[in-house]
């Protein structure tokens, strides 16, 4: 059952219609838990909120479904919006995007010019932009680009995925850069020609990736509500001298408060992936996908 309600969420994140009728009826379906508004100054007050309580942030305005080139171009304003509202209330926040809400699908060299644009203001704001991986098809040009902004930008990082088989190897090619890595499981349905089928195989891929970029000296984001990997991410850095300055622990808005709070209140950083927008339907089903037990906390929310 739990395999059959994944699959289901994981098509109806890519499915355009749902999508369009979930902008028109607003946040529904419970996604109010794991989306902190429609408008940027209600993810801002969200943001302010989660640092009264000792934790940081990165702010997402949701966007998949682009399929112009104004539409993307309005993404991007979007960003930098996000940007200027995150300087001027003073909360403490980074910025994160999706390449095909930039125009990645539609033409690069656009996708190039909305990134640079949005980098180099982030820069003037001393702020950074991480780069969110997106499914398996979108993998190797997201780190072509990746290399290509970090050759002009220091404030900009990529996320990579344990699922997948190459992520090993695409973490020791990115040594070179220096690369500040946010380091996830994996939320894509993909083929098991490229990713690990197997929850067991994940775990230990992702614990050992976890070490390997922890122990290449660069900025670590743990991004997991998993507590094991965690504390071996935890125990890793005790006992290699790794500081608490290398490294940060991440999750989602909405999911696991209790966590968050205890870590933070532990000494460790703890960053809050926020996301917001019209566009919320894809990242909302992702989240039933990952945990089908949400979809309970849903059902007895939806005719509130």
């Amino acid at each position: 059952m739990e395999t059959l309600l994944r699959n289901l969420f994981q098509g109806l994140a890519k499915n355009r219609f749902a999508n369009r009728l979930a902008k028109k009826y607003g946040l529904r379906f419970g996604a109010k838990r794991f989306v902190a508004g429609i408008t940027v100054q209600e993810a801002i007050e969200a943001v302010r909120q989660l640092n009264r309580e000792g934790r940081i942030a990165t702010l997402d305005h949701l966007g998949e479904f682009i399929s112009t080139r104004e539409e993307a171009v309005e993404s991007a304003r979007m960003c930098l919006n996000t940007l200027e509202a995150i300087e001027e209330s003073g909360v403490e926040s980074n910025l994160s995007l999706k390449l095909t809400s930039l125009g990645l699908d539609i033409d690069k060299a656009l996708c190039m010019d909305n990134m640079r644009s949005i980098l180099r203001r982030a820069r003037e704001l001393n702020n950074f932009v991480r780069i969110d991986m997106e499914d398996y098809a979108h993998c190797q040009a997201s780190l072509d680009i990746y290399r290509e902004l970090r050759r002009e930008f220091d404030n900009v990082g990529i996320v990579l995925q344990a699922y997948l088989y190459r992520t090993e190897q695409d973490i020791r090619d990115l040594n070179a850069f220096k690369a500040n890595l946010r380091l996830v499981k994996g939320a894509y349905k993909e083929s098991p020609k490229v990713a690990f089928p197997d929850k067991k195989d994940v775990d230990a891929n992702y614990a050992k990736i976890i070490k390997l970029h922890m122990s290449n000296g660069h900025y670590t984001a743990i991004a997991s509500h998993d507590e094991n990997m965690i504390s071996i991410a935890r125990r890793y850095a005790e006992d290699n001298g790794i500081p608490r300055t290398q490294f940060e622990f991440q999750m989602l808005y909405g999911i696991r408060e209790d966590l968050q709070k205890r870590l933070a209140a532990e000494g460790y950083k703890v960053r809050i992936y926020v996301p917001f927008g019209r566009d919320w339907f894809g990242y909302n089903m992702r989240r039933l996908a990952e945990r089908p037990a949400n979809v309970w906390f849903v059902l007895r929310n939806l005719f509130k």
